[in-house]
């Protein structure tokens, strides 16, 4: 029943901005942390931020200073604001949520991912 869905992706302009969003949904007991990964073409998939519960986050070095993830419990939403944005970038932008649904353990959920293309 819990979906995450992400939207936000498409085409962008070296040097502009984009902002991602993810909502989850369905049968929800509560959300520990929550993540954004990519996956380019020929490559893994590669965490790029994550969110704790209590607000705390983590980036890779690749984002640090350019990408902000945060978070809104009411909303069950997490987002990605992605400054500055790069070749580089492109990539299939996953979101990932750790969620309790009618268990005590958390599993993790995945969406189906959202496409950036950065290009002149």
């Amino acid at each position: 029943q819990v979906q995450l869905v992400e939207s936000g992706g498409g085409l962008v302009q070296p040097g502009r901005s984009l902002r991602l969003s993810c909502v989850a949904s369905g049968r929800i007991l509560s959300i520990d942390r929550m993540a954004w990964y990519r996956q380019a073409l020929g490559k893994e998939r590669e965490l790029v931020a994550v969110i704790a519960s209590g607000g705390s986050t983590s980036y890779s070095d690749s984002v640090k200073g350019l990408f902000t993830i945060s978070r809104d419990n009411a909303l069950k939403t997490v987002y990605l604001q992605m400054n500055s944005l790069k070749p580089e970038d492109t990539a299939d932008y996953f979101c990932m949520a750790n969620i309790a649904t009618t268990s005590w353990r958390g599993v993790d959920y995945w969406g189906k991912g959202t496409l950036v293309t950065v290009s002149s």
